[in-house]
Parts: C-alpha cells; structure tokens; sequence
C-alpha cells in the first residue's frame, strides 16, 4: 500500500474507527507501544544509560564470567535510538562509548579476531560520519581523539584506517 492510498484510507475512517485502529496497533505491535511511549514521555537519559548498562555488560559481565563482545547489541540501540529520534548528542556518545568500552576490554585482553578490530573500525567510522552528518563533531573531537590515541598506544592491527577515519575529522 503506498502513502497516499494509506491516506486516502485513513480519511474515510471516522474518528472512533481510527482510535480502535490505533489501539490494535499499539497493543499488537511493541514498536509502536515503544514509539508513542518515547513521544509522550522522552526519558532519553533513561534509554541511554540502560543502553550503556547493556554494551557494557557485553564486554565486563555481572553474572557470566565470559564477555560476549558482540556490537549488534550496540547496534540495536543506535538503530532503535535513531528511529525512534533520539538527540544527536545522546546517540553519538552511544556510539563512542561502545568503543571506548571495546577498547577498555582490549587493553586488558588481547584479541586475536581481526573481525573485532574491523568491526569496531566500522563503528568508529560510523560514529565520525554521524557526528559530521549532524553538525556536533565539534562537541566529541577530544574522545574521537581520544578513541584514536587508544587505537596507536595498543598498535590495533588497523590502526592505519582509524587514522584515515581521523584525517575526515581534521578536514571538517
């Protein structure tokens, strides 16, 4: 169904069709229950800091002893984050807290996946551009420096790419 036969649809509704039609979809669907909860009462601080209890716990468990290391967790969050719209500055440091979490992890393991070093090059990456996209690399170029200096002091196997990644931030 395109937009404008979705439109066309919802006008020939009367006002109590539409509410039932709401009610369904909010109890039916949890995104949506997830979506008007958010808009009605955007507790951002709430979603970040549960956010960051989570990526956290990935790398530095409470009840396992074994870290999962898996950034589709954080992932999840940034894309819920950014659907759901999210402050700028909220989402970015979920982003870069991800890897400065990864790379507390590394500096007391060493890691022999060159998946993970890839991966967090990805994020990193996807970080800058965001905050670039945004118009608030001004406001997190220390800890993207930061993240960078980490990256060079324990020599990741990649650490010429997160450098092209920083030249894009010098240029901006």
């Amino acid at each position: 169904m395109s937009k404008r036969e979705l439109k066309k649809y919802l006008n020939s509704l009367t006002k109590t069709q539409l509410e039932e039609q709401f009610s369904e979809l909010y109890d039916k669907f949890p995104e949506v229950k997830k979506y008007y909860d958010f808009v009605f009462n955007p507790k951002e601080d709430k979603l970040i800091s549960e956010a960051r209890i989570k990526i956290s716990n990935e790398y530095f468990p409470i009840k396992t002893k074994r870290a999962k290391l898996r950034r589709s967790v954080a992932q999840k969050y940034i894309k819920q984050f950014l659907l759901l719209g999210v402050e700028p500055h909220g989402v970015l440091d979920v982003m870069l807290f991800t890897i400065e979490t990864a790379q507390k992890y590394t500096a007391k393991r060493e890691m022999r996946y060159a998946s993970f070093y890839k991966s967090m090059l990805n994020s990193f990456e996807q970080a800058v551009k965001y905050a670039i996209a945004t118009g608030i690399i001004y406001d997190f170029k220390d800890r993207i420096s930061a993240i960078y200096s980490e990256v060079i002091r324990q020599r990741w196997e990649n650490q010429y790419e997160f450098e092209r990644v920083v030249e894009q931030v010098e240029g901006v």
